[in-house]
């Protein structure tokens, strides 16, 4: 089993921009998945994206625009890149890892077992 620990997280102004970051050790093989979730009080987890360790990405319908997920080179951290904030993307957002299924990378929250502490982003100005 890997660690995965979330950070970037913070207040930003609506239409700003914010990145996360994802220190996923233990998931660097082709084996895995990695998305990013996040859950805002009283809702349910949501999912955002989800990459494959070739660089894959698959986007949930609504998150499709305005959020960027990728892998660094070494394959050792996740990133989310978040453009045009706005004040409904207020949630703790959480990164998580799955065995890879054979046809790719899912965004659904049940589909992953493995789960970071979450890091809390608030969009107000």
């Amino acid at each position: 089993q890997g660690q995965l620990v979330e950070s970037g997280g913070g207040l930003v102004q609506p239409g700003g921009s914010l990145r996360l970051s994802c220190a996923a050790s233990g998931y660097t093989s082709s084996n895995y998945c990695l998305g990013w979730f996040r859950q805002a009080p009283g809702k349910e987890r949501e999912g955002v994206a989800a990459i494959g360790s070739d660089g894959s990405a698959t986007y949930a319908r609504s998150m499709q625009g305005r959020f960027t997920i990728s892998l660094d080179n070494a394959k050792t951290t996740l990133f989310l890149h978040m453009d045009s904030l706005k004040p409904e993307d207020t949630a703790m957002y959480y990164c998580a890892a799955t065995p890879r299924p054979s046809w790719g990378c899912p965004t659904t929250a049940i589909d992953y077992n493995a789960w970071g502490q979450g890091t809390q982003v608030t969009v107000s100005s």
